[in-house]
Parts: structure tokens; C-alpha cells; sequence
């Protein structure tokens, strides 16, 4: 990262499809030891030969390079490991820092300790990956698009978490604006998109979210679709994109919020020094610096004084001129109820509104609004407001919240508004107990972040010619199959909650009673 946040992260002969017998049951999973709080307690790492004891939905023949191993990459290991067939020694792990280099041992994998640039990332892939391999980048800091490139024109699989830039990118005033957000990082990665349908694949963009939330919100429609059909009929399950969004425009959605409250907490407490996270510090830091984004929908209609439109691309969506760090939005969780949630630029915001588009030739008849809206846990939120207070200076230090957590859930989820019964949330409430039990090196947070992200590595081995594609191009089916043992309580709920509850009671406001569903609803103004 830049100054101003100081530095932290022909295959079908070559990989075979392995048909999958049943996902892994909570009595399948390892148990933990120890007790269940105060002493950092995970699952026992299995050994080599103990990992058959997993179902296997796919099996790799190639090298494997993991780039960064931070929170992402630690808890990934064991789950690729667990549920994909391959061995140590194809995989190396390359990483900017030595944190995490004694699990890389225990799991016998290679670790080498080579910060990636722009400078020297083609050489870096070169040395370790070939056609038909694979390039699983966990990083921050290092290019996506780049990264994605080289690996289009030298055949190797790609995946990332989310579009990531160069260090600095996030805060580099000689870039527009505009150009800064993830929907110019998402356009220039699809606009390497060719046609050669044996171009290799590259899953931009999967894991909770963007990820695993682009599944939900099906699951969530289907749900919805199947209360509207007669008692014993079957809804159709949508087949093209056209299908879903008609689905979703027959519903009445409106705003799908990804809704996240995250209660997990820790004994020791945030110092004056740090910044505390139950994931990345470094990328939650540059990620909210980022423009708070959001896609737009065609039933709004107040604009806000600082939105801006984009004069590129698909056209879904606008941002602010300000920081999602320092902008707040009204949302809903079953267990927190309602909260406050910064609005973090985050891709799936315009891949779903994108891909949710009904369009009439140029013309586009119906599009929700559709943006992230995240309450991190207690620690984080400190340590954020003392950011944005130290005028975006990161704090000298940084702790991962997993060992010390001694309790609480991360609720993620999505939450569909405007339908006929007012709003649905669907989605993964997950307790920091569970999650240690279910796998090492993993909190609450992790686990759902870590299983859509080797599920879409699954995915990409059992589909290596896909080419450029994102998560709602992924079968939801098959990666609900592999993460629904690691979400916890994974289920529906509806609310009668609006963003005008109990509004304009102690003082006026400016809202909109007509239509409750309207962005300036959701927004808290300062």
C-alpha cells in the first residue's frame, strides 16, 4: 500500500474431475481440543493420511502457486487439502511476510518468502507455474488484472478473493477517481475476456463476498419464487442470466443489501497502536478508502448530491465522492436486528446488479440497487474510526483476531427488499466455536471467506476452459453443496424492518414515506 497505509499479501489430461459422494456432516468434521475459550484452540491439523477421510470433488495434476498467506491462505490449506487430490509438493505458497510459514510446514507445502511487485511478478510466475497450473493469489497488494493477464496468455488457472491493485492504488491521487473503484478494476479485468473457448479459467472475485453472497441471492429468489407458485407446484429454476433477472424483476427486488454483522469479540481489547480485524487489517484499511460503490437501480429517484455516474463500461452503477470508511447505511441481521453498516466498495455490487439487468436493446427495464453494508466486530470498528481520525495513516501495528477470539457469530447474509412481504435475509450465522471446530486456522469470518474460495477453486479444476468469470457464472449449486457444511446455521428469514423505522420522531428528516426502498432511506447522513 502507499504512504499514507504503510506496507503490509490441454488440461483435461493433466486434471481429472473427481464425482463428489456427499458433503462432509458436522460428525465427518475433526474435533477440537481443549476447552472452548480462553487459549487459542483449533481443530487438530490432519495428517496426510487422514485426509481421505473427506469427500474429494476434484483432483489436480498441476502445480499450484498460492500467493500470500494471510488470513485467506492459512485457512484455505487445510480445506483445499481436505477436499481436492493433491499433494504438498505441487504446491508453493509465495508470501511478502514469514507469518504462517510453520503451517505451510505441518502441511509438508513449500514456503518461500518473495514479496510480488509490479516489477518482478512475471518472473515470479514464470519460475513456478506452466500450462495447465494454477495461480491461487491471496495477496494484497499485488495486481490482479496483471496477474490475470499473464495467466490468460501462458494457459495456468487463476483465482482471487477480490480485485486487488498495485500497492498504492487504492490511494493514488494522480488516478481519477473513478478510475480507483472496483468498477473500473472489474471492467479491465473483464475486457480481457476473449474468444477462444479454450481460453483457461479465471474465477475474478470468489469468496464469501464477493463470492458466496452471488449464491445466496439465488437461493434467496428461488425461496421467494417458490411462496408465489400454488400449493405443490415446483417454481422453474432459472437457467440464463436473462432467466434471474426476470425472476428477480417478477419478485418486485429492489435493494439486495450484502448485510454482514460480525459479533465475534476478544478479551483483549484494541490498544492505541493497532489495528485489530477478524480478517486482513491491510485490506480492509485500503478497501475503505475506496469510493463507497454501489449498484443502482432504475426505481430510484433521488440521486444523491455526491453520486457520479460512470461514462464507461456497463453502466450499472455509481459512487460517491467520498470514502465507504466515512459512509453509513441502515441495515438488518436476525440475530443484531437493525444496524449501521459502513458501505464498503466491494465488487459483487455491480456483478449483481449487472447480471440482475433486464435490458430492452440499449434500454434497461429493471435493475436493483445493490451494495455491501458491513458492521465488523467491535475491535474493528475502533480501530476504523481511529483511522479515519489518524487521517488514513494505518496504525503502526495490526493483530488478527482468531487465536484470542473467545466468543460470538458473524452473521453474513443478503437481504432482499421490496417484495411482496417486505425483506428476506439469507445467509451464514456462523459462531467462532463452530468454525474451530469445523477446521484449523480458521474464525468465523475466515471459514466463510475460506470454504467459497476453494469451493471456486473446485470449480475452476472441474471447468478449466471457462475462461473470464465471475461468481454468478459459477454452478451455485455445486458450491452451496461444498460450503453449506461450514456455514453453520444457514437458513431464510423474514422481517417486517424498513429504514424508516422509528425515523423522524425525535427531529425531521428528509425521507421518502412513499417508498420505503430508497437509497437516501438507507443512508445516514453526518
Amino acid at each position: 500500500m502507499s504512504n499514507l497505509l504503510g506496507g503490509d499479501s490441454d488440461r483435461p489430461n493433466r486434471n481429472q474431475n473427481v464425482n463428489p459422494t456427499r458433503s462432509p456432516t458436522r460428525s465427518q468434521t475433526r474435533k477440537q481440543t481443549g476447552s472452548q475459550t480462553g487459549n487459542p484452540i483449533f481443530a487438530t491439523p490432519p495428517t496426510w493420511s487422514e485426509m481421505s477421510d473427506y469427500t474429494r470433488y476434484a483432483a489436480f495434476k498441476g502445480r499450484m502457486l498460492i500467493l500470500g498467506f494471510g488470513s485467506i491462505g492459512q485457512g484455505s490449506l487445510p480445506l483445499l487439502m481436505r477436499h481436492v487430490e493433491i499433494a504438498p509438493g505441487q504446491i508453493t505458497i509465495v508470501t511478502a511476510h514469514d507469518s504462517g510459514r510453520e503451517i505451510a510446514a505441518r502441511y509438508g507445502v513449500r514456503f518461500i518468502n518473495e514479496p510480488v511487485t509490479r516489477d518482478n511478478y512475471r518472473t515470479v510466475y514464470a519460475r513456478h507455474l506452466g500450462r495447465g497450473d494454477f495461480l491461487v493469489n491471496a495477496s494484497v497488494d499485488v495486481g490482479s488484472v496483471d496477474s490475470i493477464e499473464w495467466c490468460q496468455q501462458h494457459g495456468v488457472l487463476y483465482l482471487d478473493a477480490c480485485i486487488e491493485p498495485w500497492g498504492g492504488g487504492h490511494t493514488d491521487t494522480s488516478i481519477d477517481i473513478e478510475q480507483r473503484t472496483n468498477y473500473a478494476h472489474r471492467e479491465r479485468a473483464l475486457a480481457l475476456r476473449s474468444d477462444d473457448p479454450a481460453a483457461p479459467t479465471a474465477i475474478v472475485m470468489h469468496g464469501a463476498n464477493p463470492g458466496l453472497v452471488s449464491h445466496f441471492v439465488k437461493q434467496a429468489l428461488l425461496e421467494l419464487a417458490a411462496l408465489d407458485e400454488p400449493s405443490g407446484v415446483s417454481a422453474a429454476r432459472p437457467v440464463r442470466r436473462e432467466d434471474w433477472a426476470a425472476l428477480a424483476q417478477r419478485l418486485g427486488i429492489k435493494v439486495i443489501q450484502v448485510s454482514e454483522r460480525d459479533h465475534q469479540t476478544t478479551d483483549r481489547r484494541k490498544q492505541a497502536d493497532e489495528f485489530c480485524n477478524t480478517w486482513s487489517s491491510d485490506a480492509f484499511a485500503g478497501e475503505s478508502l475506496q469510493p463507497a460503490e454501489m449498484g443502482w437501480g432504475t426505481h430510484e429517484r433521488h440521486f444523491p448530491l455526491d453520486g457520479r455516474r460512470f461514462d464507461f463500461g456497463c453502466n450499472s452503477s455509481i459512487f460517491l465522492n467520498r470514502t465507504g470508511c466515512t459512509t453509513r447505511v441502515r441495515s438488518w441481521a436476525p440475530q443484531a436486528g437493525p444496524f449501521h453498516g459502513y458501505l464498503i466498495s466491494h465488487g459483487e455490487a455491480h456483478s449483481l446488479t449487472d447480471f440482475l439487468s433486464v435490458r430492452d436493446g440499449d434500454r434497461v427495464q429493471y435493475r436493483p440497487t445493490c451494495y455491501y453494508a458491513y458492521h465488523p466486530c467491535d475491535d474493528a470498528v475502533a480501530s476504523l474510526e481511529q483511522f479515519v481520525e489518524r487521517s488514513y495513516r494505518l496504525q503502526p501495528q495490526q493483530r488478527l483476531l482468531r487465536d484470542e477470539l473467545t466468543d460470538g457469530t458473524d452473521e453474513l447474509g443478503v437481504l432482499l427488499c421490496g417484495h411482496a412481504r417486505g425483506a428476506y435475509w439469507y445467509g451464514s450465522q456462523l459462531s467462532v466455536h463452530e468454525a474451530r471446530q469445523l477446521s484449523p486456522y480458521n474464525n468465523a469470518t475466515g471459514m466463510q471467506v475460506n470454504i467459497g474460495f476453494v469451493g471456486a477453486i473446485i470449480w475452476a479444476i472441474r471447468h478449466p476452459n471457462a475462461g473470464i468469470v465471475e461468481p454468478e457464472q459459477v454452478d451455485d449449486r455445486l458450491l452451496m453443496e461444498i460450503a453449506r457444511p461450514y456455514l453453520g446455521k444457514l437458513e431464510g428469514t423474514f422481517t417486517q424492518w424498513t429504514p424508516l423505522e422509528h425515523r423522524a420522531t425525535l427531529y425531521p428528516e428528509d425521507i421518502d414515506r412513499a417508498d420505503p426502498w430508497q437509497f437516501k432511506n438507507f443512508r445516514i447522513t453526518m
